[in-house]
């Protein structure tokens, strides 16, 4: 058994080990990386702009969004900078699992691909995961919602992607990544975060009130920040998105995902502050994010000048 006293607290301090790239002055946006945004459905097209949205808040340099054919008129209209691919769709409007080659060919060249907000059929969005996985993609994968639907089955093609895979599970969701195997249940959210990065050789974001960053090999963060009222409705969607974009700037996937979960909950501390601890949408998460991570990236630096600085003689 797991104990979460193992769990290290994310704040400012853990920026020197697990530190987010650095943004040249005279960088353009290439150098900050592309994004393919993977979701949305003819019930659900919102979910995909939040998500999209997310990665361009972290910072990622230029966005793709493949989604149903459906839904893709209101996206584009929503998402303005983003390149929009409408895709084949199922009977329920999510994109159909057929598509998953010309899938591959929108996630060339792009570092991070985030896939499953707004999918709404479970069992179609495992057979688009398992093609996506098969393709051999160098990029970060950011897996939510349905699109961890049905992945127990496909461990080895997750651990094929040498740990740049992000999983991001909340209690609803754990079932389906542990169950079905010898192992008693999870005792905690810190050991589902474990046992799942261990068992998928991938980034474990067990989200809660308290969420667990775990990694393979034992690495294990909570995030203690954030409210209740981060629990709403399309606010997954923004969290899997800036994950996303920050890996579309060159972070590796712990770290997208520790300052990810992060500034995502800070976010909603300052909206607490400001509008209120119940009522604040998703959507206003998302002005958040960017003075959010300027901060964080302020007070690391200033605690390391205090630590380097000489002691008084």
């Amino acid at each position: 058994m797991k104990s979460t006293a193992r769990a290290v607290r994310i704040t400012p301090r853990l920026w020197k080990r697990l530190p987010l790239p650095r943004v040249a002055e005279g960088g353009d946006k290439e150098a900050r990386g592309r994004v393919l945004c993977v979701g949305g459905s003819r019930e659900m097209p919102g979910a995909v702009v939040l998500a999209s949205l997310g990665a361009l808040r972290a910072g990622a340099g230029k966005l793709r969004v493949a989604t149903a054919r459906s839904a893709a008129p209101l996206v584009a209209a929503q998402v303005f900078e983003a390149r929009v691919y409408p895709f084949a769709e199922t009977k329920a409007g999510d994109i159909s699992a057929a598509a998953a080659a010309r899938l591959g060919e929108c996630a060339e060249g792009v570092r991070a691909v985030c896939v499953g907000p707004g999918m709404v059929d479970g069992k179609g969005a495992a057979r688009l995961v398992k093609k996506l996985l098969s393709s051999k993609t160098s990029a970060t994968l950011v897996l939510d919602a349905n699109a961890l639907a049905g992945l127990r089955g496909s461990r080895r093609l997750v651990r094929g992607l040498e740990r740049r895979a992000v999983l991001t599970p909340n209690g609803d969701e754990l079932d389906g990544l542990l169950d079905g195997d010898d192992s008693p249940p999870a005792s905690s959210p810190a050991d589902a975060a474990l046992r799942i990065a261990d068992e998928y050789g991938a980034v474990a974001v067990v989200k809660g009130r308290e969420t667990f960053i775990a990694a393979p090999g034992g690495e294990l963060y909570v995030n203690r920040a954030g409210n209740v009222g981060l629990a709403t409705s399309g606010s997954g969607d923004v969290l899997a998105g800036v994950i996303a974009g920050l890996a579309a700037r060159g972070a590796d996937a712990l770290a997208a995902a520790a300052w990810g979960v992060h500034a995502h909950a800070l976010a909603g501390d300052r909206l607490a502050e400001r509008v209120g601890r119940l009522g604040y949408l998703a959507r206003e998460l998302l002005d958040e994010i960017p003075r959010v991570l300027e901060d964080l990236e302020a007070e690391a630096a200033a605690q390391k000048k205090q630590q380097d600085a000489p002691g008084e003689g």
